[in-house]
């Protein structure tokens, strides 16, 4: 099995050299004075330490064992448990929760970076503390105070967990269709019947109790989304005093066998007028819901980059030890029986391949996170309002882009192992298993195509994919005599081009017929996951550049960024082509054949 070691000085260099991480947070007035680099890297040393020995060491045990069910009680796999309570004694829980509960008042970006740590070394584990900090983030937002006093100080110190309880059994993400009922009770409360599925750390046996974020639908609420209200429903009532109650009518009728992510339980869940509490205005849940949502994508968006570094760490170690045939330009070292195959030019693709998405997805992923500090806590509405603007944009890109990248990238550590990859003793195959998932909740890619072409391009007539390509526009810009460079900056800027008159010619084809947009949002979605990851990597090469001019001493640290920028841009990016050329074909080839002569 892989042993997950943080890249640190690849996280220092995105956060402080490229994105210069003290200088934004001394932007927000919440954070001004208080998040120096210092504390950053004290935050990021101490939990590469607890990712790296306590957490990676679970990876494989989680996946050979899973969680076991019995009669509604669901057990963790050998250790997670009390790692999870070191994690509590660590402080992780609380780290950007507000104060006034108990949290730490940091930014959200950081507990972004240590989220990557943790599900790199552990994805399954990762996931039961993952799901509260959305439930905590909808209740700050939502909540009233009475439930905010009541929820928060336990799930912000993470003695008890969340979940988003969303999907049914007929619905999937049409979430319009959904059956759960609310009755209300005479004292104020509800009453929540229905039935869940896909329930993530639903129900486990790390934490003493589990407050459920739930959908469902009031009396004579209007059809569709419109109709749709939220609700707190906790596995076990909660006291006036803060202690626990009587177990709520809220069970988990089994657990999903699944591919990968064995260590989590994914729950049936089942609310017999179970007691459930209104949070947010009546038939406003899925607004509501949005910041849960929000903070889910982001989180799956960071599990397409831990599938990506975690293989890459996994196949570069062997890549460099394992023997197999002598280089075609003659023995690398003649002293051994064979060279490593790192030598060989298509394992170096493979591996430069996982190399780029992983660097080029943290890059994406921290960007996207220092985004949504500013939406947060930017000190005007200016400010804010344009952040929220790229937010809006990227997220469906980063979402869809690195969890398709990240199982790619699996994929290909299970090539570069060979047959050996294919043995789960070996950890990668539990990789791409594990990943697998991530292309799918959150939002399928195919659903966050439309959402990004339809929604966030189209509907708003190319206002945001204005706001981000000006972007790459100035950067190229600046960049324009940069001869070094101009390689990678010329090509950008090209494509960057090509990405306005792109969406000009697919608005025109749907003004005629709107089913277009469904033709070519997919490979719309990949080719501006490319090009938005071109735009870093010429970014870091730029970064990387300044550096060796000034002398810094991390020479072939630099270098193999400025390598890597120039891979990504010869051997990955031309892919953007293809795509055009998909998209070019339009809807006729899809709809010409009637469904009822697809053969069997």
């Amino acid at each position: 099995m892989p042993q997950y070691k943080a890249p640190l000085r690849d996280m220092q260099f995105v956060l402080h050299e490229l994105l210069h991480a003290e200088q934004h947070y001394a932007k927000l007035p919440a954070f001004q004075d208080t998040v120096s680099r210092e504390l950053i890297d004290q935050y990021l040393e101490a939990a590469a330490d607890f990712c790296e020995n306590e957490l990676s060491p679970l990876n494989q045990i989680g996946d050979r064992e899973g969680c076991t069910w019995h009669d509604g009680v669901v057990t963790t796999p050998t250790g997670f448990k009390e790692a999870y309570q070191k994690y509590i004694e660590l402080g992780f829980p609380s780290l950007s929760a507000e104060e006034q509960y108990g949290g730490q008042g940091l930014p959200n970006s950081l507990a972004t970076v240590i989220s990557e740590m943790v599900g790199s070394s552990n994805w399954a584990w990762g996931m039961y503390p993952g799901l509260s900090h959305g439930a905590v983030r909808t209740i700050e937002d939502h909540g009233s105070d009475e439930q905010k006093n009541t929820y928060l100080p336990k799930l912000v110190s993470g003695e008890w967990t969340g979940t988003m309880c969303l999907t049914e059994s007929h619905a999937g993400s049409d979430l319009g269709i959904i059956r759960s009922k609310a009755e209300p009770n005479t004292d104020g409360s509800y009453a929540i019947s229905g039935e869940k599925i896909f329930i993530s750390a639903g129900e486990h046996d790390m934490a003493e109790n589990i407050v459920h974020i739930v959908l469902a639908r009031l009396p004579n609420a209007p059809k569709g989304t419109k109709g749709i209200s939220l609700f707190i429903v906790p596995k076990f009532h909660v006291n006036a005093d803060g202690s626990l109650g009587q177990r709520n009518n809220v069970r988990c009728g089994s657990i999903e066998h699944k591919m990968g992510i064995h260590g989590n339980a994914t729950c049936v869940l089942n609310f017999d007028k179970a007691t459930g509490y209104l949070i947010g205005p009546e038939n406003r849940g899925l607004n509501c819901m949005f910041t849960f949502m929000n903070t889910a994508r982001i989180g799956t968006a960071v599990q397409g980059l831990a599938a990506s570094e975690s293989s890459f760490q996994g196949a570069l170690v062997y890549a460099k030890e394992r023997l197999a045939m002598r280089a075609l330009s003659g023995a690398k070292q003649p002293e051994k029986e064979a060279d490593p195959i790192i030598v060989h030019p298509a394992v170096r693709n493979m591996l430069l391949t996982q190399k780029a998405f992983a660097e080029g997805g943290r890059a994406l992923v921290y960007l996207l996170s220092q985004y949504a500090d500013l939406v947060e806590r930017a000190a005007t509405s200016e400010e804010r309002e344009f952040a929220d603007n790229i937010l809006s944009l990227l997220t469906p890109i980063a979402k869809a882009f690195l969890t398709e990248t990240g199982y790619e990238a699996a994929n290909k550590g299970v090539q570069v192992f060979g047959g050996h990859g294919f043995i789960a003793e070996h950890g990668m195959e539990q990789i791409v298993r594990d990943t697998r998932i991530a292309c799918l909740y959150e939002g399928t890619t195919e659903i966050q195509a439309l959402d990004l072409l339809g929604r966030k391009v189209l509907q708003t007539k190319g206002a945001l994919l204005r706001d981000f390509t000006k972007i790459i526009y100035d950067f190229t810009q600046e960049q324009a005599n940069n001869t070094e460079l101009q390689e990678l900056i010329g090509t950008l800027a090209s494509l960057n081009k090509e990405w306005g008159q792109l969406t000009n010619r697919i608005g025109e084809r749907a003004s005629q017929n709107p089913e277009e947009v469904g033709a070519a949002a997919v490979d719309y979605l990949f080719f501006a996951g490319y090009v938005t990851l071109a735009y870093l990597w010429a970014r870091m090469a730029v970064v990387a550049q300044q550096q060796l001019a000034q002398g810094a001493s991390e020479v072939e640290f630099y270098k193999a960024k400025i390598t890597t920028a120039q891979f990504y841009f010869k051997k990955v990016l031309p892919r953007v082509h293809g795509h055009i050329a998909v998209i070019a074909g339009g809807l006729e080839p899809l709809m010409s054949l009637d469904a009822e002569h697809f053969a069997f």
